[in-house]
């Protein structure tokens, strides 16, 4: 071989070698810490969503992402996990609600925070505004705040004789402070006297519901959180126990034997907040990622509920629902 083709095969394989040691690097694995209220079994569509989403977009658990779970026993242990996902260095945390959201905000200003179904990003000061999300917080948010006087409205609608209506709301549940503002202008407009109970635990749940059935209330409106979905078969007993016809912020609730549920498709933002994460992965900042809102509403009536509770409700409101139980 003459001197200057070996020269000319060298130089190729050396441009080849580089290539070839290139290929051969494992792919990146990205870590996802995700921070949430248990059990884990309470939660199993929601956590299938986001694994869906995530497999959708090329994400294969394993291979190139790593899923990081922390499920609290109650909300005084999620700032601990919070803590614990800063110190793993996660790429990003998932923290579906304002619930896991404001821990995860206490532990850390830089690792990105993606939530699904924030209730009120802005009336809890997690972002600064929907477009311009500041900070290292962003996500989907269902708009509860908003949502909160419709689904009073439509209790009321089922109930028209209702004057009187218990509230049972969650302490520990950021959003709602303004959620809750919502519900006591969307009553003073409807003219319905409102009896405001408390429950922070599950063991909470039968002194407040005593409580409203004392009051004599007409009907009860239990505003959303992690707390009344993860414990939701024990409320609805209650609930059912007291003969209270109850607006629920969850469609589980209303399977499981509730009367009504109106809220967000909260699959539908758990899925598409796999969109966020993988933005994040990719370089983009969550300042920069406006909060979307929800697109999807369901209204669910259980008339099995209805009758045995004695109620009759209006067709009007069973032509509006998206899923009637029988």
């Amino acid at each position: 071989m003459r001197r200057r083709e070996f020269i000319t095969l060298l130089g190729g394989a050396a441009a080849v070698w580089p290539l070839a040691a290139r290929a051969q690097q494992p792919e990146k694995v990205a870590r996802i810490g995700h921070l949430d209220v248990g059990p884990a079994t309470a939660r199993a569509s929601r956590v299938e969503a986001l694994r869906a989403g995530l497999r959708d977009l090329g994400y294969v658990e394993g291979k190139n992402i790593v899923i990081e779970f922390r499920w609290a026993d109650g909300v005084q242990q999620l700032p601990e996990l919070a803590a614990e996902l800063v110190r793993m260095n996660v790429d990003v945390i998932f923290a579906p609600s304002s619930t896991m959201v404001e821990p995860a905000r206490q532990a850390t200003k830089t690792i990105p925070i993606v939530f699904s179904n924030h209730a009120d990003p802005i009336g809890t000061g997690h972002v600064a505004s929907l477009p311009r999300p500041g900070g290292n917080i962003t996500g989907l948010s269902e708009l509860t705040t908003e949502l909160n006087a419709k689904a009073l409205e439509m209790l009321k609608e089922a109930v028209p004789r209702a004057r009187r209506i218990g509230v049972l709301r969650n302490p520990t549940t950021p959003s709602q402070v303004p959620g809750l503002q919502s519900v006591e202008a969307a009553g003073e407009r409807l003219g319905l006297a409102l009896h405001m109970v408390s429950a922070a635990t599950v063991e909470d749940f039968d002194a407040a519901l005593a409580s409203a059935a004392r009051e004599r209330v007409d009907a009860l409106f239990v505003v959303p959180s992690p707390l009344t979905l993860v414990h939701g078969i024990r409320l609805v007993e209650l609930a059912l126990k007291h003969r209270l016809p109850t607006m629920f912020g969850f469609k589980e609730n209303v399977e499981a034997g509730g009367l009504m549920s109106y809220g967000a498709d909260r699959n539908d933002l758990i899925r598409r907040a796999a969109l966020y994460i993988d933005k994040i992965l990719k370089g983009a900042k969550p300042a920069d990622l406006p909060v979307e809102q929800a697109s999807k509403y369901q209204l669910v009536i259980n008339l099995k509920t209805a009758n045995a509770l004695g109620l009759e409700i209006p067709p009007t409101l069973l032509a509006r629902a998206d899923e009637v139980i029988e």
